[in-house]
């Protein structure tokens, strides 16, 4: 991040491919792709609560993954009030659901990859990060530390399924939803291409929301079916 020159804000961040509006909605189609989040944000929150439908074996991982639910609740509320008016000022409540649920979402991997310690202090370091990076972004005007943040768990992730021995069996979800928040990322940086590759039809931003949402039904269906499969060491010695 240091060694990048600052990224500041401009207006072209704001100038998506589709501003079209539909009965009166401000980048229509940009707007309402967001309400599955708020679907599946709400869903899984309750369930994940409920303590009967998820295989979550801690009350640390129930915090990461309520806390995960929650940002992706807050996402369809944030990314529409934004998507109506994209402005700098607007694009905090953007940001920042976004950056919580992935730094929940990473520090729930931490607990069943590494320890519950280790991932519950993350969980409120790696939040605490996001505020930081998204305060950063509005008083300083810079993105790297964002877009480094948003960076981090499409790399990690799939590195860490590698390197650590899993708690739970389905293991294999992680990487499939890994696969596909990266995509997401494609068709964004490609708005404008799909855009025109689609006959002016749907752009790559609000792809990027539909395929976006495949990301916590992958991870939905995880926690439905998955199983413990054998207490690790440094769960041990968490215990102890």
């Amino acid at each position: 991040m240091f060694a990048t020159p600052k990224i500041p804000h401009s207006p072209k961040h704001h100038l998506f491919a589709d501003m079209r509006n539909f009965l009166g909605v401000p980048n229509t189609l940009n707007v309402i792709t967001n309400y599955p989040f708020l679907v599946l944000g709400v869903l899984g929150f309750v369930l994940c609560l409920s303590g009967n439908s998820f295989v979550i074996s801690s009350r640390a991982e129930v915090w990461g993954w309520a806390l995960y639910y929650a940002g992706t609740t807050s996402v369809a509320f944030g990314s529409s009030y934004y998507h109506l008016k994209p402005d700098d000022n607007r694009v905090i409540w953007d940001k920042l659901p976004i950056m919580i649920a992935y730094s929940s979402l990473f520090a729930s991997f931490i607990m069943e990859r590494v320890g519950e310690m280790i991932g519950l202090t993350c969980l409120f370091t790696l939040n605490l990060v996001a505020l930081v990076g998204v305060a950063c972004e509005r008083a300083f005007n810079d993105l790297r530390l964002c877009m480094m943040f948003q960076l981090i768990p499409g790399i990690a992730i799939p590195a860490m399924t590698f390197m650590f021995t899993p708690k739970y069996t389905h293991s294999r979800y992680w990487l499939c939803a890994t696969g596909v928040y990266l995509l997401a990322k494609f068709e964004s940086v490609a708005d404008n291409k799909v855009y025109r590759a689609t006959w002016y039809l749907i752009s790559g931003h609000s792809l990027e929301h539909l395929c976006s949402v495949i990301f916590p039904v992958l991870l939905t269906l995880m926690l439905i079916f998955r199983s413990i499969k054998t207490p690790r060491l440094g769960d041990v010695k968490d215990r102890l």
